[in-house]
Formats: structure tokens, sequence, C-alpha cells
């Protein structure tokens, strides 16, 4: 089946202006403007009110905070107190409770755009053993293509550290398991859906064994490593406390500094720093709106592009966030980097779309996805312009991020459309929607 979306109202690709031909689940071809395919297409469809984008990639996110936005014991907190607050209620958490935040993180990424969702998963309290697996049935489910990184922890309450005890796995266990997951789900094809990352949680809550032994075995299974890193200040002056280092001199003492990595956050690298990350390769992910939340203060975005580092986008949790819309990430990303270099050029809404596509697919060590051109995935986010906030808008790429867009109107994943009028097709939205808020309850 050979698809023409054609003659789109704009498209974030040289040579396209007459739309683009899709082939099974990749791109074959680029239409110039006031062309047609090279050879004949089975079936067309009018794109002439859409705004075609390359399918946004989430680099960052943990699925299961969807339960606890905007909770009363998280509001108005910076990192470590807004942890010790919700960790324990975190720690309450069940399996189906589990179950319905990420379906419903994962469909609100869908509608906004995107279609590949990463969530960096940590907490594995009784009964949750098997949450990897559950995130991968859902995102199986929906056809979004999936990262899923088996996070970790093993310092908890006990050790002076925030999470309860009983969320926290003892070493051989988080190795077995991580191995059993890449054994099960890692795809390294091209094209691949479902593919997983190790991911211990962060400096004051793993230790540098294990960080050291997910290394070797990302090594030896030719998976990506995340963590969160030079987030706060306080993660600073922890590890200048405890390690009598920097965060990123402890990331290179636990041999992560490599092409594998991808960071989150990383909002606390001098310039330096940035410049050690470029030569090694490792990735950002940039959090712009929960970085803002929690006053964790700016990401040097130019200054690791210039250094040579991928940088990606990334909702963050949606406790942090208080949302799973990637679209809206992107506009935010704009705002609070012209904020933080006090320049309105600094970076253009083209800079924040390419972060949350080309830059996302650097950072996850993928070629295949993150931008429209042939040979790669078909995946695909097109939006309207039918709404009062666009009226007016005279480019519409930058009416998109600038006016605000924060729903899809056309999903494409692999070549296959899912979403479909604003929604994804066979879920039903209300029913999810009054379930989540059911299970979020418990949280209260």
């Amino acid at each position: 089946m050979r698809l023409w979306i054609e003659n789109p109202l704009a498209i974030l690709a040289e040579g396209a202006g007459g739309g683009i031909v899709v082939e099974g689940s990749r791109i074959v071809e680029l239409v110039p403007a006031g062309g047609a395919p090279s050879t004949p297409v089975d079936e067309r469809f009018d794109a002439s009110r859409h705004v075609v984008l390359p399918g946004l990639i989430n680099t960052h996110h943990h699925f299961f905070q969807t339960l606890a936005r905007a909770h009363p014991q998280g509001i108005d907190k910076e990192l470590f107190p807004w942890l010790q607050s919700l960790y324990p209620i975190w720690g309450r958490i069940d399996p189906d409770m589990f179950r319905l935040g990420v379906r419903l993180a994962l469909t609100e990424l869908l509608m906004s755009g995107c279609t590949t969702a990463m969530d960096h998963h940590y907490l594995f309290a009784q009964g949750l053993e098997d949450a990897i697996d559950i995130e991968v049935e859902e995102a199986r489910a929906l056809g979004i293509r999936a990262v899923m990184a088996r996070g970790s922890l093993t310092l908890s309450v006990k050790d002076g550290a925030a999470p309860p005890d009983h969320c926290v796995q003892d070493e051989d266990t988080i190795l077995a398991d991580s191995e059993r997951l890449l054994n099960r789900y890692h795809d390294t094809s091209d094209g691949a859906m479902t593919q997983i990352a190790l991911a211990p949680c962060a400096p004051f809550v793993v230790g540098l064994s294990l960080m050291r032994k997910s290394a070797q075995l990302a090594e030896r299974f030719d998976c990506r490593l995340h963590t969160h890193l030079a987030e706060t200040v306080d993660e600073e002056e922890y590890c200048l406390e405890r390690f009598g280092m920097r965060p990123l001199d402890w990331l290179e003492e636990a041999g992560w500094m490599g092409k594998r990595t991808w960071l989150a956050h990383g909002v606390h690298f001098t310039c330096e720093e940035c410049e050690r990350l470029g030569r090694a390769g490792v990735g950002v992910c940039h959090c712009p709106t929960s970085n803002a939340t929690l006053a964790s203060g700016f990401c040097k975005t130019r200054e690791l592009e210039a250094a040579g580092s991928p940088v990606g986008l990334g909702v963050d949790g949606s406790a942090s966030n208080d949302s799973s819309n990637l679209m809206e990430e992107v506009r935010h990303a704009v705002m609070v980097n012209r904020l933080h270099y006090r320049s309105s050029s600094a970076v253009t809404h083209r800079d924040a779309l390419r972060w949350a596509t080309e830059g996302s697919a650097r950072c996850l060590g993928r070629e295949d996805i993150g931008t429209i051109a042939p040979g790669k995935q078909a995946d695909l986010a097109l939006f309207t312009m039918d709404e009062l906030r666009f009226s007016g808008a005279h480019d519409p790429i930058a009416g998109l991020v600038l006016c605000g867009a924060n729903r899809a109107d056309r999903v494409m994943v692999a070549g296959v459309w899912r979403i479909v009028d604003g929604v994804p097709p066979g879920v039903d939205l209300v029913a999810l929607r009054e379930a989540h808020s059911a299970a979020a309850r418990k949280f209260a």
C-alpha cells in the first residue's frame, strides 16, 4: 500500500511541499510543491488543512506520576522536599493503579503528537515487580513506539534517603530483572517498536556498583543508559559532601561517559562540563516545564549543542509537569530558553522542534526516526489550525509553537494512523478518565 499525504498546509521537511509518500512503515518519497509521486499510489490523504511534523519523541517521563498531579503534598516545593513529601504517597501504588497511570500517560502523549514514548520507571513496590512488562503491554495496545527504561532504587529511608524501604530492591534483583527485560523486549533492529534502557535513578538513591554493572550490561546487550543528573544545587552539594566530587565526575567514575548515555535535566553543568559531555557524546534531555515548576534552574542547551551533545526534550513526570503533552513542552522550551539567554532569537521555534524530534532521536541512538526523509520510519504528527488561537498566524509552523498547539488531529506511527480526528480509535477516553481519576483518589 502506497499512501500519498498530499499538499500539506506546511511541512517540516525540505523539498516536500507536495507531500510525502508512505509505503508500509516507511517514508519512500518526498513530493515537491506542485509535483506528484514518481509512481502510482494506492491511496491519497488530503493534508491541505494540516501542518505535518516528524513524530515527536519524548525522552524523559515517569508515567505513574499522572496519578499524583497537582497533589497538595507536592505543590510549591523544590525537588528534595517534593520527593520527601510524595515518595510515601507513591509507595501506596498497586498494579491496577499503575496500569491506568501508564495508559493515560501514553494516550495523552500520543494525542499531543508524540510517536515515541520513553518512561523512566524506578518504583518497584510489592506487586509491581512486572511494572515494565505492563508498560510494554500498554504501549503495544496503543501502537506507540516505546523505550522503557528499567529504573532502580537501592537506597531508602533506612539509609537516609527519601524512598520508602519497601520500594527499593537489592542490586542482584535489579540486574537479574534488567537482563530478563533485555532478553524479552529489547529490539535493536531498524524500525524497532520496543526497546529497553537501563536507568539507575540518581546519585542520591543508587550506588556506584550498580551504575558500573548496569554499564557492563548495556554494553553486552547494546542498549542505552539513562539517569537523572545535575538537576539541582542540592544534588551538587550532596555529591560533593558524600563523594567528594561533582555529579559529572561521579558519572565518569561509574563508567557512563559515552555515547550510550543520555541524562535527564543537566541543569547545573558548568561550561567546562558541557565541553566534556560533548566530547563524550553524552546526550541531555531538556525538561523545561519540570525544571521551572520545581525551580531547579536552566539547562545550558546552546552550550551543550555547541559542544556536540545531543539535546532532546522531555515532559518529565506528570507530578512535576502536571501534564504529559509534548507539543506544549516545545512551546515551553522556547519561552524558558529565551528567558535564560535573555534573547528572543537565542532559541527559535525550529530549535525546540528539532530537540523534540531529531535531537531526541539522537539521545535514544535512533537513526530511523526524528526526521521526514526517504527511508525513515513513517512517524508523523499532523496538526490543523482551525482554532481561534491560530487565526492570523502567517507562518504555520511557527504558529503551532508560538500560538500554543497542544493536540494533533492525526498521528501516524510506523505507517499506521494511531490518532484520527484527534482521538485514538477504539479508546474510550471518558471511561479512561473516570477509571484513572478513581484510582488517583486512592492517593488523596
